[in-house]
């Protein structure tokens, strides 16, 4: 098994007791990078989830989505440091001001505690949004490639250590914004899986090739009759997409 394309699933942890994510986290740490953390399991049983990941001495990657005003998410980033949460997300639309808020406020705990800082990613455009809700709800006209692509600017700009965007908008991402710019795919399906309830969905092939470093994977593994296997092949196909990808380079 290579450990590059182990590393690069986010299993979400969409479930609906501490029981039933510690036994996912037992059974699958060997065969995914992450766990990620969201908000019902948040909201039921707050930082003993994060403790359960830990506990099994796995890695936690909390997408918590944070958009509020600068003082609030300045206080919750500083309280995710000093829980040992070292990968966690914000919106973009929350503006410059609360994002710089984010980092500064991460950084100056990690230093205060001695630890290394977190790695912050920002959240363009949820995965259930397509052009139809952009334009017609938000009333942005932009298309959204271009609409995601300004907000990575501003991520980039406000010091934040990535993005979550689909496959299609991280070419460009990666083209303007280098290599060391972290770009999470949040809604990432298998060919031999079905979408569910977003929009904006790619496979895995498709994310590697366009520049991913991180795929966010859920049901096609948690929902799957063999948990293990279902993840097998998942790594299957990152890691011929990282050999066709090197083989193009």
């Amino acid at each position: 098994m290579s450990e590059l394309a182990k590393d690069k699933i986010i299993l979400a942890l969409d479930v609906d007791t501490l029981q039933d994510a510690e036994k996912l986290v037992d059974e699958l740490k060997d065969y995914v990078g992450y766990f990620k953390i969201g908000l019902p399991l948040i909201v039921n049983y707050g930082f003993e989830a994060f403790r359960v990941i830990e506990n099994l001495g796995a890695k936690c990657y909390f997408d918590c989505k944070f958009h509020d005003i600068p003082y609030a998410v300045d206080k919750a980033c500083a309280s995710l440091v000093r829980n040992g949460i070292d990968l966690f997300n914000v919106h973009i639309q929350g503006g410059s001001k609360m994002v710089s808020s984010a980092v500064k406020s991460a950084r100056q705990t990690a230093k205060e505690l001695g630890v290394e800082p977190p790695k912050i990613l920002g959240v363009t455009l949820l995965s259930s949004f397509g052009q139809k809700t952009l334009t017609t709800e938000l009333c942005v006209k932009e298309g959204i490639e271009n609409y995601v692509l300004q907000l990575a600017h501003v991520a980039k700009d406000c010091g934040l250590n990535g993005v979550v965007a689909s496959a299609e908008e991280a070419k460009r991402i990666r083209k303007e914004m280098g290599e060391d710019f972290i770009i999470l795919c949040p809604a990432t399906r298998p060919v031999w899986s079905v979408v569910n309830d977003q929009v904006r969905v790619d496979t895995p092939r498709e994310a590697i090739l366009s520049g991913v470093d991180y795929m966010v994977i859920g049901r096609p593994i948690t929902e799957a009759e063999d948990h293990i296997s279902a993840a097998k092949m998942i790594i299957d196909e990152i890691e011929n997409a990282l050999n066709e990808k090197a083989e193009i380079l």
